[in-house]
């Protein structure tokens, strides 16, 4: 008797089956090609289902491509602060995501298949202008360059600490780092 869609035998497995499955659409369609119905679809469950585990697409892909930080918690923190501590919030956030070594990892693999991937840097760049700089955009007033620029700069500052490890960037306190880069931020994201 073939099963249809529905629930499946046990929620780990089950929800191991959904993520394999997102993975795999994540891979093929892209973050914008791949929709929660197709992801459920492929997993041979209800779309219902998927939603209870992971809530939206966002969340599936979260948890499918290990993202280290969920846009939909890191937003309202960074855009959340008053607006003339945007620039310090955000620098302090980037520091606690990618000094903790567990986030750290996923986000790195990530960042390398994109530079030597087409098809990964492809998935990474709908990811992060649909459930990152979108959504920033939505909910502030700074400008679009503005946004990208400022989270270019701590990719580039977090990539020389934390992989290539140059003195004194590497070994320096976040309070230093803070007081260094803030301003910088400060500046691109209230015009």
């Amino acid at each position: 008797m073939s099963r249809g869609p529905g629930r499946r035998p046990g929620p780990t497995e089950t929800r191991e089956k959904i993520l394999a499955e997102a993975r795999a659409l994540f891979a093929e369609k892209g973050y914008d090609g791949a929709s929660l119905r197709a992801i459920a679809r492929a997993a041979g469950v209800d779309p219902a289902l998927v939603h209870h585990f992971f809530g939206n697409k966002e969340g599936v892909f979260v948890e499918a491509m290990r993202f280290p930080a969920d846009p939909a918690v890191v937003l309202p923190r960074i855009l959340g602060a008053p607006r003339e501590r945007l620039g310090e919030t955000m620098v302090r956030v980037f520091l606690e995501i990618w000094g903790d070594d567990e986030r750290r990892a996923p986000l790195l693999a990530m960042l390398r298949s994109a530079m030597t991937n087409e098809r990964a840097a492809a998935l990474l760049r709908e990811f992060v202008t649909a459930a990152l700089l979108g959504r920033a955009k939505e909910a502030t007033d700074a400008p679009p360059l503005g946004i990208q620029a400022a989270v270019g700069q701590m990719i580039g500052i977090m990539i020389l600490r934390h992989v290539v490890r140059i003195e004194p960037l590497a070994s320096a306190s976040e309070d230093e780092l803070v007081e260094l880069v803030a301003p910088t931020l400060q500046r691109y994201l209230v015009p």
